[in-house]
């Protein structure tokens, strides 16, 4: 996949480059970030350089994760990173990706994240040809939580000890997003494209 560009009215996504080095140092200093994603912790400026440097172009080259620099239109300061990862299954049949995101401390509560959110999410679906968005979060983790509630994704439930943190296993909150949960579907990149028909399950009891 070759890196793309994405605005909205307030923000750029766009590939990160080697001067965004000391921003990414800087905001993973701040704890949430550590505790919540899985990023190194302690953090150094090495790990941010490895991160826009390698890290983020490599997933780009390979088709393993589609990271964007999160930044302000305003004055180019960065306010996060969101992407698209663990893509493995992003081609068909199956269609889906997994939504990530850290937003820098300073730049929260604005609501920045759910903005570059739906952006992301529009070419999912529309240009890349996502069928099923999925979002997972540590449990407890509820500011991720709430921003992936803003944009439109159900919350399914809990996966018990479905993540390995500082060596201890931990519980997975995961949400989904459809094209049809959205009040407006994206219209696809390619209108020949046909979508995989969707059966939901009708009900009854499975115990």
């Amino acid at each position: 996949m070759e890196p793309v560009v994405l605005t909205t009215e307030r923000l750029v996504l766009r590939p990160f480059e080697p001067s965004d080095a000391p921003a990414v140092f800087a905001a993973c200093q701040e704890p949430d970030i550590p505790r919540w994603t899985s990023v190194p912790s302690p953090y150094g400026l090495g790990d941010a350089e490895q991160y826009v440097a390698a890290t983020a172009p490599e997933g780009w080259r390979t088709d393993t994760a589609y990271t964007f620099a999160v930044v302000s239109r305003t004055d180019g300061s960065l306010v996060g990173s969101m992407g698209l990862v663990r893509i493995s299954l992003l081609h068909a049949p199956e269609r889906q990706a997994e939504l990530g995101y850290w937003t820098a401390k300073e730049h929260r509560g604005r609501g920045y994240t759910a903005e570059a959110a739906r952006e992301v999410v529009r070419w999912a679906f529309a240009d890349l040809g996502v069928e099923r968005l999925e979002w997972l979060a540590e449990a407890g983790n509820e500011g991720s939580r709430a921003v992936a509630r803003k944009v439109g994704f159900q919350m399914e439930g809990t996966l018990r000890a479905k993540l390995i943190h500082e060596g201890t296993r931990r519980d997975v909150w995961i949400g989904s997003l459809l094209p049809s949960d959205l009040p407006r579907a994206p219209e696809p990149a390619d209108p020949a494209a046909e979508a995989t028909p969707y059966l939901p399950y009708g009900g009854g009891r499975t115990d």
